[in-house]
């Protein structure tokens, strides 16, 4: 039988080559210190698991929840827009409620793609966003993210032959996996560029609470006059309360936008089970201030495991966001086999940069969302790894 022709356009899912990487060391009994998926290692706050389960008591919320999203959930997303960006939306017709913000942006191609469209895609970036335009068919165009660009796209480079072509461009800052942050005036730049060229901007702001100092305190792109004439904006609690298996997020912006990807999500799932909404409206209103406590967490560990690729001889420049270190490999090569000798000889598992696209080539990405123990471990291993081959 032949199955959807479009499938075979798709590369390995990179997180599931890591994972299998690493159940085949466990199954021979070794220890594995895990850097690679950025699943935060923390629990939620005792208040918000005592909330959800004071909500999911309550049994009118066992019935099918709203497609988009529950009332409060959409006001309590909205108040935290106003109060952290300054951004005003309309709960109604502005914000969107997502089974997590991977819902949302693997879903956007199909809403508002057609036979022959492009998609401008970051590279190194997220595969979500360029894999789930070739599964509607369409094309992708990748904008090289360079380290000598601050790992900003140039959008003057792209050729006018693929602007007359491209309908979306995705963007994502705080960056996965750079850790790169996007000035104001990137993204005003952006939405002049979106205007102008009639494409839509689908702007990945998962990372926006996980920063190290308030100068570098990320930006929305809805700040931007005139962006949700062409923008949507994605976010999501998962990293910002440590619920990534709760699938909570939602999307902002553009009412024309969020109304197709609505119409399209209609007919594929439904909404966020309505307990599990319930506890995030309580998160966003009530425990923000607790998100401080979990960026001077990173913040030690950011700083831990830079001292140690410091020592063990590479350059490294400490990102002001994320939970990611983004590290090019000495005299470049091929960055999976880098990471599988690694993997192989100390039980350290990082990411290699070319799953994240062919510009990410020479390089690996490091997540500090392993506990304190295993990271301390994996920075002695990493050290003595480098030592080693530098001696080789």
């Amino acid at each position: 039988m032949e199955y959807n022709r479009n499938l075979d356009r798709l590369p390995h899912y990179l997180f599931g080559e890591v994972d299998k990487a690493k159940d085949e060391l466990l199954s021979q009994g070794r220890r594995v210190m895990d850097l690679g998926i950025g699943d935060p290692d923390m629990p939620p706050s005792r208040r918000m698991v005592e909330e959800l389960k004071s909500e999911i008591e309550k049994s009118e919320w066992h019935r099918y929840p709203p497609y988009a999203g529950t009332a409060d959930f959409k006001q309590a997303a909205a108040e935290f827009y106003l109060d952290r960006f300054g951004v005003s939306l309309d709960p109604d017709s502005e914000v969107l409620g997502l089974i997590g913000s991977k819902e949302g942006i693997a879903h956007l191609p199909y809403a508002v793609l057609n036979p022959g469209d492009y998609s401008l895609v970051p590279d190194p970036a997220y595969p979500v966003y360029g894999n789930n335009t070739l599964l509607t068919g369409c094309m992708n165009y990748y904008m090289p993210l360079a380290e000598e660009n601050s790992y900003l796209p140039d959008l003057d480079a792209i050729p006018s032959e693929i602007l007359g072509k491209s309908k979306l461009m995705f963007l994502n800052y705080p960056n996965n996996p750079t850790g790169a942050v996007a000035p104001l005036s990137f993204l005003e730049k952006a939405v002049e560029f979106g205007r102008r060229n009639g494409i839509i901007i689908a702007y990945d702001n998962a990372y926006s609470e996980i920063y190290y100092d308030e100068a570098d305190r990320p930006p929305s792109i809805l700040e931007v006059k005139g962006a949700k004439d062409v923008a949507v904006e994605f976010n999501s609690l998962s990293k910002m309360f440590n619920v990534t298996g709760w699938r909570i997020g939602f999307a902002a912006g553009s009412v024309e936008i969020l109304r197709n990807l609505l119409k399209l999500k209609k007919n594929i799932d439904s909404g966020v089970f309505s307990a599990i909404a319930a506890t995030g409206a309580y998160g966003l209103r009530e425990c923000r201030g607790d998100i401080e406590a979990m960026r001077k967490l990173y913040l030690k560990r950011r700083d831990l495991m830079t001292a140690a690729l410091e020592e063990a001889g590479l350059e490294i420049k400490p990102p002001s966001a994320t939970f990611y270190l983004w590290c090019k490999i000495p005299g470049g090569g091929d960055s999976t086999a880098f990471c599988k000798q690694l993997l192989e000889e100390t039980g350290v598992l990082i990411t290699p940069g070319v799953g994240f696209g062919k510009y990410g080539e020479g390089y690996f990405r490091i997540s500090l969302t392993c506990p304190d123990e295993d990271l301390e471990a994996a920075a002695v291993e990493i050290v003595k790894f480098f030592n080693n081959r530098n001696t080789g």
